[in-house]
C-alpha cells in the first residue's frame, strides 16, 4: 500500500512538473516567517501555579518571553482560466489557525483550485480562508502583530464552493455553501453553512458586507446512541462590516463591526429529542484603526476595540456576570518599521480591560479587570 501510494504521489508531481516545465512564469512561491518577544507589565510573564499563562484570550501572539510565530509557504499556479493555491504553515500560528484539522491536514491553511468562467465569474473549490473580517492569519498582511477578539473568534476558514461575480468595476458580490466553520477536511456534521458577501471597491479602498447562516454542529438524531441531556446547538448567524479607506496619502483609517449568534438548539432528556427554550448566545463588537505613515520606513497605528459576550456565548475569553454577560475594551498601539523593504519589525503595546474584575492576574497574583503587555515581532514575507 505505501509503494502504491508512493507511486501516485510521484506520478502526480511528474504530472504538475510538465505543466510548471511549460509556463513557469505562471508559478509563484511566496510566504512570511515571524518570531516575536511578548512581556507583561502588570502580571506574572512565567507559568501560573495552575499551569496557565496571563494573556489576552485572543489568536497567536500570547506566548510570554521569546516565542515562535510561523513559517508561511503558499504555492500557486495562475492560468488564464484556471488555477490553485496550496498555503501551508508551520509553527504555533499555523496550527492555532487550522485547530480542526489532523493528520498531515494540520499544516493546511489553504488548498483550493479556480475557474475563471468569464470576465465577471469566478469558481473556487476547495479550503479557503474566511470573508468575514479586517484581518487575517498571515501576520504579513496586519499591520498590528497581535489579533482583534473578533477576528479571534470569527470563522479561520471554510471548505466548500463559492462563486465571486463582478456586478460592475466597483461592485462584487460573493455566494457560497461550506461545510460548519473551521471544519477543513470533510463535513462530519452532515449539515451546510451558507456564506453571502457584497462588496464596493474604489481607488481608495473599499466596505464588504458579510453574512453567515448554518447548523455548525449538526442535528441530534435518534437513531445515533445518544446520553441523557446531549445537546446540540441550533443554526448560527453572523454579519459582519468590514471598511477600509486611505483618507490622504499618510492617513488610513479602517472599522470592522460584527455580530454572532446562534440559537438555542435542541437537547435529549432521555426519552426524546426537544427544542431548547431560552435566548440565543454568542459575540458582538466593533473596532476601529488609525494607520498614520510617518516616513517612506515607519508607520504608527491605533486599533481600538470594544468585544461583549452574551448569555454564556464563550468561555473563558471575558469575564461574564451571573447573567452570562461581559465585555473587554482593548486598545493597541503598534509601529511598523521596514528595515527593508520585505522585514518588518512591530513594536507594540497593549490595554485589556474587562468589564468583570479578577479576570486577570497582577503580580502579586490577586485578581485584576486590566492587563498591559509589551510586545516586538519580526516579520520577514517573501
Amino acid at each position: 500500500m505505501k509503494k502504491l501510494q508512493l507511486l501516485i504521489v510521484l506520478l502526480c508531481l511528474g504530472s504538475l512538473s510538465t505543466v510548471m516545465a511549460q509556463d513557469l512564469s505562471k508559478v509563484s512561491i511566496s510566504g512570511s516567517v515571524d518570531a516575536y518577544y511578548r512581556a507583561n507589565f502588570n502580571a506574572p510573564n512565567k507559568e501560573l501555579p495552575d499551569g496557565s499563562f496571563v494573556a489576552p484570550a485572543t489568536s497567536f501572539a500570547n506566548r510570554p518571553g521569546f516565542a515562535l510565530g510561523m513559517a508561511n509557504i503558499i504555492t500557486a499556479y495562475e492560468g488564464e482560466k484556471i488555477g490553485f493555491v496550496a498555503d501551508l504553515v508551520f509553527g504555533p500560528r499555523g496550527t492555532d489557525a487550522v485547530f480542526n484539522s489532523t493528520g498531515s491536514s494540520n499544516i493546511v491553511n489553504q488548498l483550493y483550485m479556480y475557474w475563471n468562467v468569464s470576465d465577471a465569474v469566478t469558481f473556487t473549490f476547495g479550503n479557503f480562508n474566511t470573508f468575514l473580517g479586517y484581518e487575517v492569519i498571515s501576520p504579513a498582511a496586519n499591520f498590528n502583530y497581535s489579533t482583534s477578539y473578533m477576528f479571534s473568534y470569527g470563522p479561520f476558514s471554510h471548505t466548500g464552493l463559492k462563486a465571486d461575480i463582478a456586478l460592475s468595476d466597483n461592485w462584487s458580490l460573493m455566494a457560497a455553501v461550506m461545510n460548519p466553520t473551521d471544519y477543513t477536511e470533510f463535513n462530519w456534521a452532515g449539515t451546510y453553512t451558507g456564506g453571502l458577501q457584497l462588496g464596493y471597491e474604489n481607488d481608495n479602498g473599499g466596505a464588504w458586507l458579510n453574512f453567515l447562516y448554518g447548523d455548525q454542529d449538526g442535528k441530534l438524531d435518534e437513531d445515533y446512541p445518544l446520553t441523557m441531556g446531549q445537546a446540540s446547538g441550533g443554526s448560527t448567524f453572523q454579519v459582519d462590516l468590514t471598511t477600509g479607506f486611505d483618507v490622504s496619502e499618510m492617513v488610513y483609517l479602517g472599522l470592522n463591526a460584527t455580530y454572532n449568534t446562534t440559537a438555542a438548539g435542541e437537547s435529549f432528556n432521555g426519552t426524546d429529542i426537544v427544542d431548547e427554550d431560552g435566548d440565543g448566545y454568542g459575540f458582538y463588537g466593533v473596532a476601529g484603526y488609525v494607520q498614520a505613515s510617518t516616513s517612506d520606513r515607519f508607520s504608527l497605528g491605533l486599533r481600538g476595540e470594544y468585544f461583549n459576550v452574551f448569555n454564556n456565548g464563550l468561555d473563558g475569553v471575558v469575564g461574564l456576570d451571573t447573567d452570562g454577560d461581559g465585555s473587554v475594551f482593548a486598545v493597541t498601539l503598534s509601529g511598523n518599521y521596514k528595515v527593508v523593504e520585505n522585514f518588518t519589525l512591530i513594536p507594540e503595546v497593549r490595554l485589556d480591560s474587562m468589564s468583570e474584575e479578577d479576570y486577570f492576574v497582577n503580580n502579586e497574583l490577586a485578581g485584576s479587570k486590566s492587563l498591559s503587555s509589551f510586545m516586538l515581532a519580526a516579520v520577514f514575507s517573501f
